[in-house]
């Protein structure tokens, strides 16, 4: 009986110090971005998306892809403490793209909160003259 109380003591502890740990959360300035209008003569546009940690435990990204291979994000990768800001650039490459409106997504992977969440760029690059 005393092994059975132990092992429920022991138990019982190691549940509340599981749950007593702190944990991070992300909360984005913006969750998507739009550029608006621009050439085909200059494909190249970016912009960065700031995150803050908002939890009360280091926050780390552990990645991030775009949806498709004209969208390259970068992003911080050490770890952000909590009320510590961070930053996300996406550069969209429209060269070789048939012009007109385009919407792509970034899905990031995290030990926050929200494991998973996506941004979204998107925008109307118009054709050459």
């Amino acid at each position: 009986m005393k092994k059975v109380a132990l092992i429920f003591t022991m138990l019982t502890l190691a549940m509340g110090y599981t749950f007593a740990q702190g944990k991070a959360d992300i909360k984005f300035d913006k969750t998507t971005h739009n550029f608006g209008t621009f050439s085909e003569s200059d494909p190249v546009v970016d912009c960065t998306f700031t995150f803050t940690n908002i939890g009360d435990a280091p926050l780390v990204i552990h990645q991030a892809v775009a949806s498709c291979g004209c969208t390259v994000p970068e992003y911080t990768k050490e770890p952000i403490l909590p009320g510590n800001v961070g930053t996300l650039k996406v550069t969209y490459n429209g060269a070789g793209k048939y012009p007109g409106h385009f919407k792509k997504s970034i899905t990031l992977r995290t030990n926050g909160k929200n494991e998973m969440m996506r941004l979204y760029i998107e925008g109307n690059m118009t054709a050459k003259e």
